[in-house]
């Protein structure tokens, strides 16, 4: 009984791989008609156009680094009008806890919807906040 199947799964592998041959065939006949028919249409690189190099003439021009030119951006600026009327009140208002920390001694741990507003959730020495944008 078990020779009988031995033989009928040996007929069996013997005829799937007659059937492959022709497959593989055809297939291999028909890439190669399809890369007969095919050329890729490359256009010829034009040729670079001729460099001539140009001598450098704002040698004696003034110097981008020097400190003239340092001292005179200084005296425009201090010219200007002072922003102090933006700044004050950001500088006179009560500082939140979390703007004490440093950002790399916090750790998002989650993020949450309240109200139907993104709130992240953020460790600071095992204490935390809720955080929102703004």
């Amino acid at each position: 009984m078990t020779s009988l199947k031995v033989l009928s799964l040996c007929a069996a592998v013997v005829a799937l791989a007659g059937c492959m041959g022709s497959e593989q065939e055809d297939l291999q006949q028909w890439m190669v008609e399809e890369r007969t028919k095919v050329r890729p249409s490359i256009p010829p690189i034009t040729e670079p156009k001729k460099f001539t190099p140009q001598a450098y003439t704002e040698g004696d021009a003034f110097e981008p680094f020097s400190i003239q030119k340092l001292t005179q951006a200084l005296r425009r600026d201090s010219a200007q009008p002072s922003t102090s009327g933006l700044i004050g009140p950001e500088l006179a208002r009560r500082k939140e806890a979390l703007e004490a920390v440093p950002l790399d001694a916090m750790a998002m741990v989650g993020s949450m919807n309240r109200s139907g507003q993104p709130v992240a959730l953020v460790r600071v020495d095992k204490l935390l906040y809720q955080v929102r944008v703004g």
